[in-house]
């Protein structure tokens, strides 16, 4: 259970250190994705962004996981 949680961890500090790249590729601009100013602050919903990061990463684990 730790060993899940450390791996879930070190995905999300990747996730945040790499994530100006990532959206320079168009990962965080897809449809799906939204993008809404309320009362002067941005909010960001990356649905597709999110499904998409989510299958690789279950593909990935599929493939080299056992």
């Amino acid at each position: 259970m730790i060993k899940w949680i450390l791996i879930l961890a070190v995905v999300v500090i990747l996730l945040g250190l790499f994530a100006p790249q990532l959206a320079k590729l168009g990962l965080w601009k897809l449809p799906g994705d939204i993008r809404f100013t309320y009362k002067g602050r941005e909010y960001f919903l990356p649905i597709t962004s999110t499904i998409l990061v989510s299958l690789a990463l279950t593909l990935l684990l599929r493939v080299f996981g056992r």
